[in-house]
This record gives C-alpha cells, structure tokens and sequence, in this order.
C-alpha cells in the first residue's frame, strides 16, 4: 500500500508554526511575498479579494495557496482588520546565503481588532480600545472589566454590576473582547458587536494576575494604584497585559499604571441616550451630522480623540469641567487672539501619543521620528504664546508648565535622524551625516564611487602612456580596466587579466580590486549599520517615553481647549454656571447640530427656554407632529451634557443644578435580532429609566405608549407620568400627544404644561417651533399628512373621519371605544380597579364649566337609543342638545 508523501521541508515548518497560532491567518514570508496555504488560504481569497492557487502537494492533494505582495501588505492588514479578523506575521529572520533547508523563521507580530499600532490601520480619531471581560461567578456578582489603549499605554480597570454592562460597554466602545474559553455570555453578548476572543480560563486567575501586574509594574503589591477591592477586575487585567504582550512579542514599558475608574465618576448615560443624542454617530450609524462633526475643529489627531473621549465621559464633579471653562474664557480674550495663537502654533504638530507608543514598542518607523523631532522644535513657540502674560486661568497654567519636553531627545532626533527620512529603514536613507563616522565612511565609498573611478582611470593613463584605457563596471563582472589589443604592450605587471573580448582585454589590479571589495559590500554594510544605529535611537528615546506622554496629554487637552473657543465665539455659545440647587435653567437654548445644519443654509434657529426646578420638576410638551418637541428635548439634554464636558453651551444663559445621569426614550426603533418589537423596545428603555431615574436624574421621554393601542398607550402614559412625578421625581421632560394628560397639571402641582406652537392657515400649517405655555390645542397630523405628500383623496377621508372621531370623544382620559357605545351593564374587569383613577381625578381635578357642560351633554347622550327613536323624536333630541351646548 502507499504512503502519502511526506512534507517538505518548508512546509513543515510553516505548519509547526500554524501549529502555535490555530484560528489566525498566518502570513508566511517568501522574498517579496506573504503566502497563506490551505485553509488559510481559502479564507483569506475570499475575504481579501486575491487569487486562489495552488503549489505541490500534500498528502496526495494540491496545496492551496495564496498570497499578497510584502509592501502592500499593510493594506490588506487593514482590511482583515475591519472584517474582525487577526493575523500572524511571520518573518524570515535567517541568511538565506547561509541557511541549509528552509531559511529560518519566526513570528514577528500578531494583528489584532484590539492590538493594532500600525497608522496605517488606525483610525486617528478614534481611540482603539481591548477589554477583557470576566463575567461574574453569581447572577448578582460582580463583572470584571479591564481594558488597554495600546497606542497611548493607558490600561484602565473596573468593577461592573451585571445590570450595567451593557451601560459601560457602550461608553467604552472596545474593538476587541477577550472573555474565559467557559464563559457564558447569554444575551449580554449581544451587546457586544465586536469580536470575542476566547482565552484560557487560567489566564483569568486572580493570584497569577497580581503577579504579573506587580511584576510589570515592579511594585511589591497594587495598594498604590487603589486596586485593593477591585478582585474580579484584577483577574481581567492579568490576562489584558498576558495577550497583549503575546501580540507585541515583548513587554510593555509604556504602560506604567493602572488606573480604577469609578462608574460614579461619570455622568450616566445608556446606550439609548448616547444613540438617541447622536454624539459621535447619528441614528444610521453615520459620522455626520454628529456632535462630534460639529465640534471636532481639532488641529491634531490627538485632540480629537480627546473630544471623543469627553463626549462619551461628561464628568459629575465639577472640578475639570468648570477648570475648562474658565480656560475656555481665557482663550475667548481680546476676540479669541490667545486661541488663534495657539491653534495657529499647533498646525502639524505630530501624533505624540501614538508616536511614543510606537517607540516604546519599538517599531516607530523613521518618518515617526522626523515628525517627532520636528514637533518638538516646535515647543518653544507654543510655550510663548500662553506664557507671554502668564495664563490666569489655572489649567492653562498647568497644561503650559506639561510642554516642557524631555530632556536630550530634541538634539538626539536632531543628530541622528534626516530631516526627510526614508518611509521604511530597510531602505536605508535614514540616519542623518555625522552621527556615525563608520556609516559615513561607508556611504562615503558608495556615493563616491564615480569619483574614485575617474581619479583612477587618470592615473593609470598616465603611468602606462595608454591614452584610450578606461576603468568601467557593469553588475556581471564587477569594476575592471580595459585595454584596446593595440596596446597590449604597454600592460604593467600588476594587471590581472579578467575577460577577453575581440578587441580589447579587461584587467583588474589590486588597488581596483581592494576598492571593488570594499565598494559592493559598502552597500549592504552602510544598510545593516543604519539597522542597529536607528535601534540605538530607538534604546536611549526609551526614558524619555513616560515625559512624551505627558507632553501628548498636555497638547491634546489643548488643542481640545482651543476648538471649544473657536466653536463658542463662531456660533455665539456661553459659559454655563453650577448651582447647588437642584433644577435647569435654559435662556435662549439651541440645538447645536441642527442650528449647525440651519445656518449651512441660510435658515435661523428659534431659540427656546427650559425652566425646570424642585417646584417643577416636570414639562408636559404637547404640540404637533413635526413642530421640534423631540429637537427642543434634545437640545436641553445636550445643553447638560456639553456643560459637563466642559465645553460653552448654546445659549444666552445656563444654570444647572446637580445632576447623576441623563435618560432618553425618544424616537421608534425594533430589534428583530432580538425578537423584540417597536413597542417592546420602547417599554424596556421607559422601564429602564423608572428603574434607574433619581431626583438628581435628567429624563427625557417622548412620545410614550404610541406603539399600541389608543387606551392601552394612555393609560401607559398616565401610569408612567404618575411614576415620575410621585416616585423618580426628576426633571424630566415627557413630549405626547395625548392631550388628556394635560389636565394632571391639576392634580400635580410640580407638572407644567408647555406646548410647541403653530399657526393654521386654511389646510396648511406653519410650524413656528417656539414653546409656550400651556397645553397645544391639536397635533395637526392630516397637515403633516398632507406635507408628506399624502394622495388628495386620503386626506380627505381622514378629515373626515377626524370631525367624526372629535364628534364622538368625550373629555375622560378613561373613556371607552371610540368605535362602539358601552355596554349598558357590563360588569367592571376584574382585573383592573379604576378606583384609584377615580379618586385621583375626584380629588385632584377641579370641574370648570365645560367639565360639567360635557358631563351634562354626555349624561344626555346615554339615555338615547337612535334605534328606538322616531323622526320626530330624533328632531327633539337634536334641538336638546343645542340647547345644552349653548
């Protein structure tokens, strides 16, 4: 019987090291080539768009195969990337010329979602974030967050009550989730729309943890980074740093510290209030128009990403947000000069942040560098402008005092780096002149090879008398003389004899031949010490790297400073002020996006007031369809928001009292993936919200209970708004149109009314978005209808069938079908008790003269039987109750 033939040599090699990496695409380096073979392959022609093959074969079949070009290789990375997926780089690391078999080979680095450092697969704006989670052990238990920005060294960590797991997620937004290989996720993992990296249970365990951080921190315990109670979150981090190490291939040195985040340290806001106000991504899932897209005037990467991340994370106390205001004033001074300045003095300052990431792990390329360099030469200028007067404002003063760069690393880049650098050191050109005499010595014979050849050729001219000899090269036989056959006579002893051609002979002579030693390796060793001396560079930058990040959090948060200014004095912005007292105060407040997109346009934006307090603490907004209450509700939550990002509000005034969270259920979505309908979203985020809302909560609720049935959705709605006022007691906002629930403003004291007018004219409707007191009078849904492009003849159907609806509704909340007479004895539902409604609206309500005119009217009604009546009694009946409404 046959055998299968056995592999090669090459291949067994690429499977012991497929062996060490399943699950990942391995990228095999083959001269100019990354191949993947078999499965790999496979994956990779489908995902990447390349060209399957096929090469040899194993075990009796063809070898698929296929593969990407090596300098193009950061593209597809970027690519695989995107798609979730990770890969395994794989160098030759051996001398081919002197390798018996398969040049050696080793893994140089491993791409992941959450590991990239590259730039070329970052995106700048956006923080890439890992986390390893460690769900917890009980129902009840503790989850164990802990996650890593890798480009900027921050590792950060946190223990999470489940119910508020999918809260911090959202805020963190990571690009990569590791969790235990037994973990079950149930539905909390469809919160996570990342990939989910599984890991050995064991590189959860909590004491190995602490050894490995105290290690890598090289402190005798964590006391001094606060992390005494934080077990399950510890554990997590152990095995954060494990991986992260693994796909680096070395340690971490620039991540120095671990920091405990509080989730109380934040003003809370869910995954529907970050969706729903659309902060760095609209309801689509679009980048613009965004709050971010309006505020993001950033002259740097760095600072963009810090106005991300300060979007995500308004903080509850006051300190920073209110030091950032003052700043803010600062800037604003002499007509915005300072923030001119400084903004002017930070155009093309490099990445600092990702830069030193990139140096302290070593694979900084040269043009890093150069920008780095470059950018601290810059320093000076910048460090003038703010101290040209000395900043009044303390955290100018301390952001000032944080751009002071370390010590030497200026002049070191200055030496030793060109000022236009190669992109890759591998091609050399990197290392600037008189850094290293040896490389210069060595460049020197290269790039004065010409030189020495003409110098050369006129001197053996003179000493044989042979006008027409010439010294040439060419790649095949290297430098040699050349000499016409007539002269053959004149050749001095020391020429060698290299080639015979049909009129002339070649020589070499030792002096050539010691040059043409040194001047072909002069290449290839000027290449192999410009290597090391850049790795040199590379050893003395890394003391230097906790001062880099340092400067990179000092011009981020000032560079975010100074496009808060320039946003507050274009768009007319102010600076909120913090009271003790509970409660909102709006002047003038705008929606900051959409008067971005009204004034692109030409168009204004109608400014409009917020008054809420301890006395009222809640506005009833009724209005039509279309007239801006989901804007106006909108705008006061991120009115609160920006206020404690710490940036100016837009508005002419903004007084905010403490707040611990913000909560919106506005607008209609459902989530099939789920199972979930319209309305079963909308009663899990109203639930939510009456779960979690406090006093010191900012609620925004809009349009609540529309997804079923007319009465059903009212007594919701009436249920829900009771809630809050008697048990939540927030300040909240609650935009509907049923406009029954307008009368509670009788029975609350706390409850306002407010609507959003609109002015009818005939069939058409002029909305005029301006909020008034008291409750609208109707929604003007036909108007909408009819701007929708709604056919003439439905509009005239439903006009219709509106005067008969409005003909046939009474004033009670509680009123029975629209579409069918009550039932003369029909026994009260044993399952629902109107009592409490009753006495509500018997002891809260006072009748006014309509109450009891509809009453009467109704009272009327309910003692007629069309059938039983005739003609003229119908007549009578009808004269009656024109005599009643008069």
């Amino acid at each position: 019987m046959a055998t299968a033939p056995a592999h090669t040599p090459m291949m067994q090699q690429y499977l012991g090291l497929k062996a060490q990496h399943p699950g990942t695409l391995l990228f095999y380096r083959m001269g100019d080539f990354y191949e993947l073979f078999f499965e790999d392959a496979e994956k990779a022609a489908r995902l990447l768009d390349i060209t399957l093959t096929t090469r040899g074969q194993s075990a009796g079949m063809p070898i698929k195969m296929a593969g990407v070009p090596h300098h193009a290789v950061e593209q597809y990375l970027a690519k695989l990337v995107k798609l979730g997926e990770s890969a395994v780089i794989c160098e030759q690391v051996g001398d081919p010329a002197t390798s018996k078999g398969p040049v050696e080979r080793a893994v140089s680095r491993i791409v992941t979602p959450g590991t990239i450092t590259d730039a070329a697969l970052l995106d700048e704006k956006r923080d890439l974030l890992l986390l390893a989670w460690l769900p917890g052990t009980t129902a009840k238990g503790a989850h164990g967050l802990a996650w890593l920005n890798l480009a900027s060294g921050e590792l950060r960590v946190s223990d999470v009550a489940p119910e508020r797991i999918a809260t911090v997620l959202e805020r963190i937004r990571p690009a990569e989730v590791l969790v235990p290989d037994s973990a079950q996720l149930g539905t909390l993992a469809l919160a996570v729309d990342v990939p989910l990296t599984r890991r050995p249970d064991w590189h959860f365990d909590l004491d190995a943890a602490k050894r490995l951080l105290t290690a890598h921190f090289a402190t005798q315990d964590l006391s001094g980074f606060g992390a005494e109670g934080v077990k399950p979150a510890l554990a997590a981090a152990g095995a954060l740093l494990q991986y992260a190490q693994a796909t680096q291939a070395r340690a971490l040195p620039h991540v120095r510290g671990l920091i405990v985040e509080r989730e109380s340290a934040y003003l809370g806001l869910d995954p529907a209030t970050r969706r729903n106000l659309e902060l760095t991504e609209t309801l689509r899932g679009e980048p613009s128009p965004t709050l971010f897209s309006l505020l993001d005037t950033c002259v740097s990467a760095m600072g963009s990403r810090r106005l991300r991340h300060a979007l995500h994370h308004p903080l509850r106390d006051r300190t920073l947000p209110v030091a950032r205001h003052q700043a803010i004033a600062e800037l604003l001074d002499e007509n915005l000069r300072l923030a001119h300045q400084v903004r002017e003095r930070l155009k093309g300052i490099a990445d600092v942040e990702r830069i030193t990431g990139r140096v302290a792990l070593r694979n900084a390329r040269p043009r890093d560098l150069s920008s780095l360099r470059d950018t601290l030469h810059r320093l000076p200028e910048l460090q003038a402008v703010l101290g040209a007067t000395g900043p009044a404002a303390p955290h100018l003063g301390e952001l000032l005092a944080g751009l002071d760069a370390p010590q030497g690393v200026a002049e070191l880049l200055a030496r030793a780096i060109l000022p236009e650098p190669a992109a890759l050191i591998r091609d050399g050109g990197v290392i600037a002149p008189g850094f290293d005499p040896e490389l210069d010595e060595l460049k020197a014979i290269h790039d004065n090879c010409g030189a020495f050849l003409i110098e050369l050729e006129a001197r053996e001219r003179e000493r044989t008398g042979i006008p027409s000899l010439k010294v040439e090269y060419n790649r095949v036989h290297g430098f040699y003389i050349e000499v016409t056959h007539a002269h053959t006579a004149k050749i001095p002893d020391d020429y060698r004899r290299r080639q015979t051609l049909k009129n002339a002979e070649r020589y070499i002579t030792p002096e050539l031949k010691a040059f043409e030693d040194k001047a072909l390796s002069a290449q290839d060793r000027a290449l192999a010490r410009e290597k090391w001396l850049y790795e040199q560079v590379l050893d003395a930058l890394q003391p230097a790297v906790p001062g880099l990040q340092a400067l990179a959090r000092s011009l981020a948060e000032l560079d975010l400073l100074a496009a808060l200014a320039d946003t507050a004095a274009n768009r007319n912005w102010c600076a909120p002020e913090f009271a003790d007292t509970p409660g909102l105060l709006i002047d003038s407040g705008r929606h900051p996006v959409v008067e971005g997109e009204l004034s692109a346009k030409g168009e204004a934006f109608i400014a409009n007031d917020v008054d809420l307090s301890p006395e009222r603490r809640l506005l009833l907004v009724t209005g039509p369809n279309m007239g801006g209450k989901s804007t106006y509700m909108r705008q006061t939550a991120l009115i609160a928001l920006l206020a404690h990002v710490g940036s100016f509000v837009p508005a002419k005034r903004a007084v905010l009292g403490p707040l611990d969270a913000i909560f919106t259920r506005i607008g209609a979505a459902d989530d099939l993936a789920s199972g979930r309908s319209t309305f079963m979203v909308e009663m899990t985020e109203a639930a939510a919200i009456l779960h979690q809302a406090g006093e010191h909560s900012l609620v925004l609720m809009d349009e609540v209970g529309r997804g079923t049935s007319t009465f059903d959705g009212m007594a919701i709605a009436i249920a829900i708004l009771r809630h809050l006022v008697e048990k939540n007691r927030s300040l909240t906002l609650f935009a509907t149109h049923y406009f029954e629930l307008t009368r509670l403003s009788h029975e609350y004291p706390v409850l306002a009314n407010v609507h959003v007018s609109a002015v009818e004219h005939g069939e058409k409707i002029v909305f005029l978005h301006a909020v008034e007191d008291g409750p609208a009078s109707q929604s003007y849904g036909v108007h909408v209808a009819a701007l929708a492009g709604m056919p003439t003849a439905v509009l005239k159907s439903a006009r219709r069938e509106l005067r008969e609806l409005e003909a046939r509704t009474t004033l009670d909340p509680l009123q029975p079908d629209l579409f069918a007479a009550p039932a003369p004895n029909s026994a009260p539902d044993a399952e629902f008790d109107d009592a409490p409604w009753k006495a509500n609206r018997d002891a809260g309500f006072q009748a006014t003269p309509e109450d009891l005119q509809a009453k009467a009217v109704a009272a009327h009604l309910a003692g007629i039987d069309p059938d039983a009546l005739t003609p003229r009694e119908a007549l009578a009946a009808l004269y009656e109750l024109k005599a009643l409404a008069q």
